[in-house]
């Protein structure tokens, strides 16, 4: 009778104990850190779809402004520096990785912005169709981005405090020693929106 009351005791404990374990936040790290893992796929989503725009647009305002070579070649260069940087997991744990990324999309952002600001010296430009098209595209990727790196942020900040706070902080320096905390996305200087791609005429120097 003893043997067979421990024995149902033992299943009993067996059942509970993943309710008991899900109550303590044991779960709670690996899902949060899927969570933000998938929100920095998507702000790669969207930084890679940008990259895609620049060769048509750079072909494009060739065609109207050959005489704007600097910017032209600016954009180009940063596009590459851009897309050359080695981007996986690891980076959003790695600062050194993360800030090299961010400035280099940054510097992507400073040259389209000059890009796109030549096109008020070019009337025809302005009106072309194709020109048009692609900086409307430009302009919802760059509200794309910034809408993908404040979910990405969010996702981080909920994960970064998972990892400090109890009880999760328990199962973050046992089961899941591993897990570090994951950089976030620093405002531009001076910037507090998503980049502007549709700008007035130049001012004259």
């Amino acid at each position: 009778m003893r043997q067979q009351l421990r024995k149902s005791s033992l299943v009993l404990f067996a059942l509970l104990l993943p309710v008991l374990l899900a109550g303590c936040g044991v779960n709670a790290i690996p899902t949060k850190e899927e969570k933000a893992k998938a929100a920095w796929a998507d702000v790669q989503a969207q930084y890679q779809r940008r990259a895609d725009l620049v060769p048509n647009l750079v072909a494009t305002v060739k065609g109207y402004a050959q005489q704007e070579r600097t910017v032209l070649t600016q954009v180009t260069e940063a596009r590459a520096s851009a897309t050359q940087i080695k981007v996986d997991a690891s980076t959003i744990t790695d600062p050194a990785a993360f800030q090299r990324f961010q400035q280099a999309q940054e510097q992507l952002s400073g040259v389209l912005g000059r890009l796109m600001a030549i096109s008020e010296n070019y009337p025809e430009l302005k009106s072309n169709q194709n020109f048009l098209a692609l900086q409307s595209e430009l302009e919802g990727t760059e509200n794309r981005i910034a809408v993908a790196r404040r979910d990405y942020n969010e996702a981080v900040r909920d994960y970064n405090t998972t990892l400090r706070t109890f009880p999760t902080v328990l199962w973050a320096k046992t089961l899941y020693g591993s897990a570090k905390p994951m950089e976030m996305f620093a405002a531009s200087p001076g910037a507090q929106t998503a980049p502007q791609v549709n700008f007035g005429p130049t001012p004259a120097p």
